[in-house]
């Protein structure tokens, strides 16, 4: 999706963990690097002179952060694409756009990961790596195919495919670098479960990425589940927007924006922290 408009959908169940805490008692020599797009970034519609400040963007990163005493780096991008996280040259769906009206939570010159290699270089204490990648790969394709879903089909193996790899290196990269603590690939939660389409994209988006996770020696963080879970309430037919995970859509009442409300990021958040505590335990 173009402009500022990015992300895609998350959900994951929260597998028994306790609630996210409410204390700021981070500590300092326990970094948090998270990666991305707007939705790790915090993003909101329209958010105006907002966006001068970028602590006005409040991500899961945040809540991650407070729910296992770490402290939250967030070098996450709105726009950012596998592809653009890699190369300065690369397609992206906003970010590079973003970059020259706006701040971001972390500043750096080149590319997301290049900043992330030399911050995990720097840094040798950092104790988890967040990355959510590829919503913004799938409104390229959707962009690319004017919408037309047999163009869509047909150049989606491609396109997931060239995610899968992106995701790789950068897990590589990062080993490479040094970091041998849990890497997170963040998945995508469903806009709409009524909606088969998109939610089967999704759902396809998610398997690439929890591929990638099992090839590159990653975990995945399934917020899919968690959103699904708690749309399953006959008052709100599925839809993450009537169940208040999503923003409300500025432009049109009634309606949500892509983007996960604070009660999304929070259980995206729940999502991540469950993973964690889930790798930690299994090793």
């Amino acid at each position: 999706m173009k402009g500022f408009r990015l992300a895609i959908i998350l959900g994951l169940s929260l597998l028994g963990t306790a609630p996210l805490g409410a204390t700021d008692d981070r500590d300092n020599d326990k970094p948090y690097l998270a990666l991305g797009d707007s939705v790790a970034f915090g993003f909101m519609p329209m958010p105006g002179f907002e966006a001068v400040n970028a602590s006005n963007f409040v991500g899961f990163p945040d809540f991650v952060g407070r729910a296992l005493r770490l402290t939250p780096i967030n070098a996450a991008c709105p726009g950012e694409a596998s592809g653009s996280f890699l190369d300065t040259f690369a397609e992206d769906s906003g970010c590079r756009d973003y970059r020259a009206q706006a701040p971001l939570h972390a500043a750096y010159a080149g590319t997301q990961e290049a900043f992330a290699v030399e911050f995990v270089k720097a840094n040798r204490s950092t104790r988890l790596v967040t990355i959510q990648l590829g919503a913004n790969d799938l409104f390229q394709l959707r962009d690319r195919c004017f919408g037309v879903p047999s163009c869509i089909a047909a150049i989606l193996p491609f396109t997931l495919a060239i995610l899968e790899q992106n995701i790789l290196t950068t897990i590589a990269d990062l080993r490479a670098a040094g970091y041998r603590r849990p890497i997170v690939l963040v998945n995508y939660f469903p806009l709409d479960l009524r909606d088969t389409q998109t939610t089967a994209l999704i759902q396809a988006l998610n398997a690439a990425i929890a591929d990638a996770a099992g090839r590159g020696g990653a975990v995945v963080a399934d917020t899919f589940t968690a959103f699904a879970a708690v749309v399953q309430a006959p008052a709100v037919h599925g839809s993450p927007c009537l169940a208040g995970l999503l923003k409300a859509n500025p432009l049109i009442a009634g309606a949500c924006d892509v983007h996960p409300s604070q009660s999304g990021q929070r259980l995206i958040a729940e999502a991540v922290a469950a993973s964690v505590r889930k790798a930690t335990d299994d090793h």
